[in-house]
């Protein structure tokens, strides 16, 4: 897909890897609705923001009408509760099934009719490398992300004859808000936007961004032995 004069709306684009991915895009000129619960906090030039709330139904068809043109859909609204399996709060652990999976579903089902009368397009959904590989300290986010990964294997074969490209990425940690208490080294969340919107570009299937996932990823053959070594 050629990003240069298409239409994209990015779900969660006023802060962090969003409003990157929004930004790359308008540099590559596309026109880009900047999707937000709240659009003043949208603050990047050259955007339309819109009112979107992934996990509000009524938020995401309303979202639908404004951004009649879209045919590039990106999906990269989420959260981190940091909800243990266990012992965490059982509410915070369905918010993140309820955003990451629920939610980004819902964006999926009310721009498919709109991007296919449109001619067909893309659906990026941002995943991460923790949907492959899971910790005790990201139970409730990997359990969701794994979900949506899952989602995005179904979407895209069923959405292959309507002319529409579901594309996953796959990161680790990057340098935003939402990471700021993990040590751990992060990749910017710019360069990652440009492997994303190049992957895009490239039509691929599956955009594998860093070192970290494309080891995860390897460590998938090999089975639990070599995702979780430390296991007895």
């Amino acid at each position: 897909m050629k990003i240069a004069g298409r239409t994209a709306l990015v779900t969660g684009a006023n802060r962090g890897f969003g409003r990157h991915l929004a930004a790359e895009l308008v540099a590559r000129g596309a026109t880009v609705y900047a999707g937000a619960r709240n659009p003043d906090s949208v603050d990047l030039p050259g955007v339309t923001p819109v009112r979107l709330d992934i996990t509000d139904p009524d938020s995401v068809a309303a979202a639908a009408e404004v951004a009649g043109d879209v045919t590039l859909l990106i999906n990269n609204a989420g959260l981190s509760t940091g909800a243990d399996l266990l012992d965490g709060d059982l509410a915070k652990i369905r918010l993140e099934m309820e955003t990451h999976y629920f939610g980004t579903l819902s964006v999926v089902r009310a721009f498919v009719p709109t991007i296919a009368a449109n001619g067909g397009g893309t659906i990026l959904n941002i995943l991460s490398a923790l949907s492959w590989v899971s910790f005790p300290q990201t139970g409730a986010y990997s359990a969701a992300k794994s979900a949506e990964w899952s989602m995005t294997n179904a979407l895209r074969t069923q959405l292959a004859d309507r002319g529409i490209r579901v594309a996953g990425l796959h990161v680790g940690y990057m340098d935003t808000d939402m990471t700021a208490r993990v040590s751990a080294p992060k990749s910017d969340p710019a360069d990652i936007a440009r492997i994303a919107v190049d992957g895009i570009e490239a039509d691929r299937y599956e955009i594998v961004a860093d070192d970290t996932s494309r080891q995860v990823r390897a460590g998938l053959s090999g089975g639990v032995a070599a995702l979780y070594p430390q296991l007895p």
